[in-house]
């Protein structure tokens, strides 16, 4: 049966995906009959994901994409690809006056530098074929709204979203589509570091009255947008943000 949502014969690479986002939206790939092609950083978190993988030709590299030898790596390990998402990124809560250099290179290396190094080595070599998709996974925050203490993550979402609209340009002639996901809260492992700010409870509880659907994201409620942008569904569509965050934005624009 015709299913424009399937991946079957498509290979992805999948950032992040040890945990959370990442590793849900690897899970619904292989289900929809792709290979894929999985990295992060650490090796146990990687293996659980590997070994939870429907299908088969699956690959997995460790790899810290903070590190220019190791995204360079990564892309010569990788085979021609029909789709790329960018999931791996860290959270830094952290008062503006409290801001140090420091903070600002973490925080830029991994959520903005890393993915737009990556995407560029990956043209350079032609590993993304004709017809490829690739979906930075970004956030409502930097793009619709922000919140207090998340001036630094927000700023490095931000310019993801600007990096897609100009990318989505420069690779439209060699048929490659280029978008985004902006989730709006998803509570993973991310989260822990709300305890330098707030408790994760007091983040929880502060933001859940935003959201007009009454709860927070799943892993799997981003998978699915994820999908739908990686498949054959959403060929005419490139240089947009697929908003997924519940009616966030509703009450914050």
């Amino acid at each position: 049966m015709y299913n424009p949502f399937s991946l079957k014969n498509k290979t992805i690479l999948v950032t992040g995906a040890s945990s959370g986002i990442g590793r849900a939206i690897a899970l619904e790939c292989a289900k929809m009959g792709a290979r894929l092609i999985i990295t992060a950083r650490n090796k146990q978190r990687l293996d659980d994901t590997f070994a939870a993988l429907e299908g088969s030709g699956h690959q997995q590299i460790i790899a810290d994409l903070a590190q220019k030898e190791a995204l360079e790596g990564l892309v010569l390990q990788c085979p021609e690809l029909d789709g790329v998402v960018h999931s791996a990124g860290i959270a830094k809560l952290i008062l503006v006056q409290f801001i140090k250099q420091a903070d600002i290179e973490e925080i830029f290396a991994t959520n903005t530098f890393a993915p737009i190094v990556l995407t560029s080595l990956l043209v350079k070599k032609k590993k993304i074929r004709t017809g490829g998709s690739v979906v930075f996974i970004s956030a409502a925050s930097g793009v619709y709204m922000s919140s207090v203490g998340e001036s630094l993550y927000s700023a490095t979402k931000g310019a993801i979203h600007g990096f897609t609209k100009g990318i989505a340009l420069d690779l439209a002639p060699k048929g490659i589509r280029v978008n985004t996901v902006n989730p709006g809260l998803v509570p993973t492992e991310i989260l822990d570091i709300a305890d330098d700010l707030f408790s994760r409870e007091e983040v929880l509880e502060r933001r859940k009255k935003q959201y007009p659907l009454k709860r927070f994201g799943k892993p799997e409620d981003i998978a699915a947008g994820t999908v739908y942008l990686l498949s054959d569904a959403s060929t005419w569509v490139t240089g947009s943000a697929l908003i997924i965050d519940g009616g966030l934005q509703l009450g914050a624009i």
